[in-house]
């Protein structure tokens, strides 16, 4: 049975993506799990990472990205086909994996933002129903589903909800990065009493993390203490260390990339030993 998760933070610039595509592809290496990303964040971070800009670019041409699946309930047109635009063999590892998969998002979502409410008037369902009623028979066919989400809670995050059965949250370990953490918590319960899901909160990791920064030691601290206290999700042990090995896993275009110890370092480095601890203990939470 298929697990689903969101990747939620109502701020950007906090690891997301470089969370997402690296969990997606230590899962599919090291667990041979299949997995699907759905990337809903019209930024495209997760969707250039995996499959490249020229790519992604043809495909947003050709109707094949989650933008058209938005617009065609907007406008009672029906040119996304679910089948064409999932992308096959994705990631710049191995010259692609072939049990990762993508559903791309396109820049061209901030077009129709302000519109989504109109789904209701012109498909008559609810606008979170969107990628559920598209998706929902497909999805069974992966172990695990990671859907990247925009940094907001508006309708296209609900989607994402709306399909899950867990939420993570990546987060900076400061003040700022962190402050949202409650409000994403408290939306989430209202969503679940509002739709009667049940999108379980899976918890928060520290991601860009430097040991050597007080304010980090002291907001890891603060968020083991409240999980502790129950009031905030668990804290997961693994720390996404801030390398610019990071940075570098997300361009797909990086030259001479063939396998996991290449784009994350080799084993004993630290940002590729934080991966492949990460990937361990989301299965133990999530389940393989």
């Amino acid at each position: 049975m298929s697990k689903v998760i969101s990747i939620i933070n109502l701020k950007g610039g906090v690891g997301k993506t470089t969370i997402t595509v690296g969990l997606a592809e230590f899962l599919v290496v090291e667990k041979r799990a299949k997995v699907l990303v759905i990337d809903l964040d019209p930024q495209t971070n997760s969707t250039v990472s995996l499959i490249g800009e020229d790519e992604w670019a043809t495909r947003n041409r050709n109707d094949q990205t989650l933008y058209q699946l938005f617009k065609d309930q907007i406008d009672d047109t029906s040119k996304f086909i679910l089948e064409d635009s999932v992308v096959t063999h994705c990631s710049n590892l191995y010259g692609g994996l072939e049990n990762l998969h993508l559903l791309p998002s396109s820049l061209d979502f901030v077009q129709i933002q302000d519109r989504l409410v109109n789904i209701a008037h012109t498909a008559l369902i609810h606008p979170v129903d969107v990628l559920k009623r598209s998706v929902a028979h497909y999805i069974s066919n992966y172990d695990y589903v990671l859907i990247d989400c925009p940094p907001n809670l508006g309708i296209v995050t609900q989607n994402g909800l709306n399909i899950s059965d867990f939420y993570l949250i990546p987060t900076i370990p400061d003040h700022l990065s962190t402050y949202g953490i409650p409000q994403i918590i408290t939306s989430v319960n209202s969503f679940n009493r509002k739709t009667s899901s049940h999108v379980q909160a899976l918890g928060i990791i520290a991601s860009m993390y430097r040991s050597n920064v007080t304010r980090h030691q002291t907001t890891i601290k603060k968020l083991q203490s409240k999980a502790d206290a129950e009031e905030l999700p668990r804290l997961f042990e693994t720390k996404i260390p801030l390398a610019s090995k990071a940075a570098d896993a997300t361009l797909y275009e990086a030259e001479g990339i063939n396998t996991l110890k290449q784009k994350y370092g080799s084993a004993g480095s630290s940002l590729y030993d934080a991966f492949l601890q990460l990937t361990e203990e989301f299965i133990y939470y999530v389940g393989l």
